[in-house]
């Protein structure tokens, strides 16, 4: 991980199944300084039954009209799309991911070379979908959306059984509703997520706006996802509750700031204040003129700035000695 943060554009469906548009997405994500871009596979009539209802929020953003399988079957690529739109990915110099939803598109992807499978939250109890995964002992970014700790632990061990260890294994916090109201959000539940031993822990944001998970990241979040769209108002399912380009410039930079402000756990002084101690903090002073002989104390010393003189730390060590020499008011008491 080298400490870096993971950055996901999740371009998801936003391209509308369009592949030109996918490939301008890449574009994008790249110009906006995000380490991956991911999309969605899938082979509709695999994933989704005829009598499977729309999620409230895609009812919001397509209508009640057509089902859930009718939207899907308009807005995903050909499976032999995906070689291609990776190729891209490598021409342009931006990690290519794509989550696959059914078992014949984890063997679409199986030859492309990602540097992780990203299963997502509703993947989670699917056994043979897990084992198909786990099987390869290959890396994992899971999405816990939707899930208690007891099915995470159970997903977990269904990949560990066959072949995958959890040391391969990075969990993202998740909530999938689209957007996700921020009361339910629960940045915190990450922490509950690191006590299942995986490598690290991350972040799937469905809010709106940047905000949430520029704070996951202070809190620890080593992987962020966060959808994208080229245009909100495309239609579709994801584009109102995904980011513009310049909104995932935005991000990324605000997380590349956060993670550098971090630092380390070692309280010291920078080497940029460095030069301010001097100018900030304060010396013995004379309060006023004093002469050869003459005894210091609260009458005749006061502390001021520079703070390149005698530390006011060092008080008692002045007060109650003799003054080996003149010193002028507002001149810095030494030691002599």
């Amino acid at each position: 991980m080298n400490n870096k943060v993971i950055i996901i554009a999740e371009a998801g469906v936003n391209h509308n199944g369009d592949y030109d548009r996918a490939v301008d997405m890449i574009y994008a994500a790249k110009a906006a300084g995000a380490d991956y871009v991911k999309f969605q596979t899938a082979v509709p009539e695999l994933v989704i039954s005829s009598i499977a209802p729309k999620a409230e929020y895609q009812k919001e953003t397509t209508g009640e009209n057509e089902s859930q399988l009718e939207m899907c079957r308009k807005i995903h690529l050909k499976l032999d799309d995906y070689a291609r739109l990776r190729d891209i990915c490598r021409e342009v110099g931006i990690g290519f991911m794509s989550t696959p939803f059914d078992l014949v598109s984890i063997d679409c992807l199986a030859g492309l070379g990602m540097d992780y499978w990203k299963i997502p939250s509703g993947e989670i109890t699917n056994l043979p979908y897990l084992r198909k995964i786990g099987v390869r002992g290959e890396k994992i970014i899971l999405s816990t959306g939707m899930s208690e700790l007891s099915e995470i632990e159970g997903a977990l061990e269904v990949l560990e059984d066959v072949g995958t260890p959890r040391s391969n294994v990075i969990l993202l916090h998740c909530n999938t509703q689209y957007p996700t109201p921020y009361k339910d959000v629960n940045l915190r539940a990450m922490s509950s997520l690191s006590s299942l031993g995986v490598s690290a822990v991350g972040y799937s944001d469905h809010t709106v706006g940047i905000e949430v998970p520029v704070a996951a990241v202070a809190l620890g979040a080593k992987v962020i996802e966060k959808h994208f769209t080229l245009d909100k108002f495309l239609p579709g399912p994801d584009h109102k509750a995904s980011l513009d380009p310049s909104e995932l410039a935005a991000m990324v930079s605000a997380i590349r700031h956060i993670e550098e402000a971090l630092g380390s756990a070692s309280k010291q002084v920078s080497e940029s204040e460095r030069p301010n101690i001097e100018i900030a903090r304060k010396s013995i002073v004379a309060a006023r003129d004093i002469k050869k002989g003459e005894l210091l104390s609260e009458e005749n010393l006061a502390v001021k700035r520079p703070g390149n003189g005698i530390s006011p730390m060092l008080w008692d060590s002045v007060a109650g000695t003799i003054a080996c020499r003149d010193f002028p008011a507002d001149t810095l008491i030494t030691f002599e």
